[in-house]
């Protein structure tokens, strides 16, 4: 039986009865860039091979690393994206409207079966969707921008495979924490990540996402999840055309994979990454009475809107602790204002968090939000490497939405659980 990430290549390379370690050329359905690694690195090439891009329909443009372009530097680089776009003629361009990993499925450019890369390490996202999407650098981007085709190796799958139902306040996010524990930062390389299980199936669309974007924290290649009615659902909602063959990829047997593990929702525990890797997680209350000073909730990873809606769940009618600033940075203006509509927003201000753009922002070390020396922060983002948010003498722990905003509450550590009489 095929793996689902054979069957996504096989479908993209014409080929069938595909073997580990086979090389093959696959049409690219969709390119994603963005301001930071896009045209600025991506037209020098094209103009000197004096080649324009194979198909404008298919390449999505999204402005979310350099916003707010608060500089001369940033603001020509952010000039220079959009009259690519214009030169190229190219219409899927999102300036300002969020994080590219966020906005792509919610302008319902990802459906079951595609074959799609991306200008960013966290491009596996697109695998929440059925879809096979894997990060590139600029110089291979340039090739695809002008042939629409891209060599891959078929990977070995890896199937995390997960049981039972999560407890309250345990998240996807700290799912992928205790993966990262389990296996390390390179324990995936190069392969394909597949999450499958009850588990799996029970999550909403955003938490896979969580999932499928943090497959790029394991070392892997792609973080697949197999359609079904609720990626449907999510596709078409978003005005998006889902496959009539889409049932094809609903694959996620054990006996397909090149490797198996298997894991227990009902255990687990909300968890926190230590400085300065998210494979040094362990249990949220190992980690309690640890002070910090800034709770971010931002980034692909963790400020889409359950993400909100979960800090806000353990936020209303609480206020943050005397000694702890807490940032908000929304992944998706779409998101923002759906949150907005929905009270959550209001219940996050009340609380006391600043509001920032929705943009990377200092998960990519951007801004002037940016930590200082010797800061330590609780972070929903998906990497906490040194230096990466700001000064490398501070410090970033990682954790679930929950987590972050129930500690931001205590003023340490804490496992949201405490702060909200379940645990």
């Amino acid at each position: 039986m095929d793996t689902l990430a054979k069957a996504l290549i096989s479908r993209a390379s014409g080929q069938s009865k595909l073997r580990v370690d086979d090389v093959v050329i696959c049409e690219v359905d969709l390119a994603m860039i963005h301001d930071s690694g896009g045209p600025r690195r991506v037209k020098p090439i094209l103009d000197r091979l004096q080649r324009q891009v194979w198909d404008k329909d298919k390449i999505v443009v999204v402005t979310d690393h350099y916003v707010p372009a608060d500089n001369a530097e940033t603001q020509a680089i952010q000039a220079l994206t959009k009259q690519w776009v214009q030169d190229q003629s190219i219409d899927k361009f999102y300036d300002e409207q969020g994080i590219c990993h966020v906005v792509l499925p919610e302008r319902g450019h990802l459906a079951p079966g595609l074959f799609c890369v991306g200008g960013d390490s966290h491009s596996p996202t697109g695998g929440a969707f059925g879809a096979y999407m894997f990060g590139i650098g600029a110089t291979e981007m340039a090739g695809v921008l002008s042939t629409g085709e891209i060599w891959i190796k078929v990977p070995e799958t890896i199937l995390m495979s997960w049981r039972n139902q999560l407890s309250a306040y345990v998240t996807a996010k700290d799912m992928m924490l205790a993966m990262c524990r389990k296996i390390g930062m390179g324990g995936g390389r190069y392969q394909a990540i597949q999450y499958a299980g009850q588990t799996i199936q029970a999550l909403s669309m955003q938490e896979r996402m969580t999932l499928s974007n943090m497959a790029a924290e394991l070392g892997a290649q792609a973080g697949l999840i197999a359609p079904d009615e609720a990626t449907v659902a999510f596709v078409q909602a978003a005005g998006g055309t889902v496959p009539a063959n889409w049932r094809d990829f609903q694959i996620e047997a054990a006996e397909s994979a090149e490797n198996v593990m298997q894991f227990d929702a009902a255990s687990l525990e909300p968890q926190i990454a230590a400085p300065h890797s998210p494979e040094n997680a362990d249990a949220a209350d190992a980690f309690r009475n640890i002070s910090f000073d800034v709770a971010y909730i931002g980034a692909c990873t963790g400020a889409k809107y359950v993400d909100l809606a979960a800090a806000a769940e353990v936020l209303k009618g609480r206020r943050i602790a005397k000694n702890v600033t807490l940032k908000v940075a929304p992944a998706s203006l779409r998101d923002q204002n759906r949150a907005a509509q929905d009270g959550i927003m209001q219940i996050l201000q009340d609380a006391g968090a600043e509001f920032l753009a929705n943009s990377c922002g200092i998960c990519a070390g951007y801004g002037e939000d940016r930590l200082a020396e010797n800061q330590v922060c609780l972070s929903s983002t998906a990497r906490n490497f040194k230096g990466r948010m700001g000064a490398p003498s501070s410090q970033v722990y990682l954790a679930s939405p929950y987590t972050v905003a129930a500690s931001a509450v205590t003023g340490r550590l804490s496992d949201p659980r405490q702060v909200m009489g379940g645990g």
